[in-house]
């Protein structure tokens, strides 16, 4: 069975047009029957309703052509259709969800739903989860940035969090699979654009907040309401909340759901954690909470996933599930892809590669990486095009300030200017005054400067992208990744 393609129950369009209410309207006979529904026309399967949307750059009825030639039956959209019939309503973004959930069998409803969101920590957290839920002997599965995974396999997956129509979709494959519990992140772009719901989650999961995607969100407050939509009544039955920042702790004081909530920092949680060690062998920290108090060996790196850790086993006590086989489980997790990567030829100093992307990943990761040298730490780091103009700068100072040398270079410029890019975060990051700060365009000459600059005993983090495999130059896009990248050049340092 794929891990995408669930049993796929026919239902008559008019059927279809009952389930969205009196708001909408059919253009058409109705006589058509629908076995399923997609938001992306090159993925529409025979028998699906198209559903397509108004986009920041197209509307989806601009591929209805080739909708119909994969077999598309019938649309949704905000207007009729000359090649299919259409269901009409004024906001088909927010009716996908539901529909699609209806169309599948309300997957959600069969499945115990763990939902991670938060700025910085969702995919660790996550794979953390599945590990917990499969060392207690749960069938589960994953959606995260990174791949989808279920009982029959794995695939890459294309944003973080998916479009309604595909996430009901998998979730009802993961249903016929045998799966139990899902652990996912939830993006807030995926909850402000509705891609969740129709969906019921078990558990909603808050990790923290800090500055990022305020392109699309314009500010702190707009970024957390879209966070807190998750933590509703009707979307969750229980949460599990950090409170290390002022944003969990007014979360964790205003939402009406069955809540525990955890900590590094403070006894004052339900759940909290303390006595953390972390070397190059891993992490180890003391667990405190309802149950008692238990030490727990992670052989993930950085002090940093204390906190994941703590989010994960919060809420798993919340759901219930026996924490004995869930701590084991999250302690033989030993690597989240491009999550502080160890990359390892046999050289003389470290090498990792890590996805922070934002000031608040920077200050959570350096000082590990500063604890495990008397050398000095290096990092490549850039800015992606396209969004948040306010990080750029942001992000060159704070390098400059926790590392010794700062190379700076292209991430994905996507539309923008590369040059204007490099020039936002050196400029910052100069302005330190503390950091040798380099500036190498091409993203594999920077890693290999990076490489060369290593004496013994340093180290080396290239940021920012972690295990994305594609770098984007708007109209070019090519495969690079920076866990490659890295390794071929300590191998050709080596031989140098």
């Amino acid at each position: 069975m794929s891990i995408d393609c669930p049993s796929r129950p026919p239902t008559p369009l008019r059927e279809v047009l009952r389930r969205l209410g009196g708001a909408a309207v059919l253009f058409g006979t109705g006589e058509e029957v629908v076995t399923g529904i997609s938001q992306d026309s090159r993925l529409v399967r025979p028998g699906d309703l198209y559903a397509a949307l108004p986009g920041q750059r197209w509307h989806g009825a601009a591929f209805a052509a080739e909708a119909v030639s994969h077999g598309a039956v019938a649309m949704l959209s905000d207007h009729p259709s000359e090649l299919l019939p259409t269901i009409v309503v004024d906001d088909p973004r927010c009716a996908v969800g539901p529909l699609a959930s209806a169309l599948y069998g309300n997957p959600s409803g069969a499945l115990d739903v763990y939902g991670v969101t938060g700025t910085n920590g969702k995919t660790s957290t996550a794979y953390l989860l599945e590990a917990g839920l499969r060392g207690a002997g749960i069938a589960a599965g994953r959606i995260t940035g990174i791949t989808v995974r279920g009982c029959c396999g794995s695939r890459d997956a294309v944003r973080t969090t998916p479009e309604a129509s595909e996430l009901q979709q998998t979730l009802a494959a993961f249903k016929d699979q045998g799966v139990s519990a899902v652990a996912m992140e939830v993006s807030s772009h995926g909850l402000a654009l509705h891609r969740v719901d129709g969906t019921s989650f078990g558990v909603a999961v808050f990790t923290n907040l800090a500055r990022d995607h305020l392109d699309f969100h314009k500010d702190m407050d707009s970024y957390f309401a879209a966070k807190a939509r998750l933590f509703s009544a009707e979307r969750c039955a229980t949460a599990a909340i950090g409170i290390d920042d002022e944003f969990g702790r007014r979360l964790a004081a205003t939402v009406s759901v069955p809540r525990l909530t955890f900590s590094s920092k403070s006894v004052a949680a339900d759940i909290y954690g303390d006595d953390v060690h972390a070397d190059e062998g891993g992490t180890s920290f003391r667990l405190h909470g309802p149950s008692g108090t238990t030490t727990i060996r992670l052989r993930l790196l950085g002090a940093h996933q204390v906190d994941n850790a703590l989010a994960a086993v919060t809420a798993l006590t919340v759901r219930g599930v026996d924490l004995d086989g869930a701590i084991a489980g999250i302690e033989g997790l030993d690597t989240v892809p491009g999550r502080l990567e160890a990359i390892d030829a046999g050289q003389p100093f470290l090498a990792f590669v890590d996805y922070m992307h934002n000031t608040g990943g920077q200050r959570r990761l350096f000082p590990y990486l500063r604890s495990l040298t008397r050398g000095k730490v290096i990092v490549v780091i850039g800015a992606t095009g396209n969004r948040d103009p306010g990080k750029r700068a942001p992000l060159g100072t704070t390098a400059a300030e926790l590392a010794d040398i700062v190379v700076v270079t292209d991430e994905s410029p996507f539309s923008e200017d590369a040059e204007v890019l490099r020039d936002d975060v050196a400029g910052a990051a100069r302005r330190v005054k503390t950091a040798e700060v380099l500036v190498v365009p091409e993203r594999g000459e920077a890693i290999a400067t990076a490489v060369t600059l290593a004496a013994p005993g340093d180290v080396v983090v290239v940021a920012g992208r972690g295990s994305d495999a594609v770098q984007d130059f708007g109209r070019v896009r090519r495969p690079f990744d920076d866990r490659v990248a890295l390794y071929d050049a300590v191998l050709r340092s080596a031989r140098a």
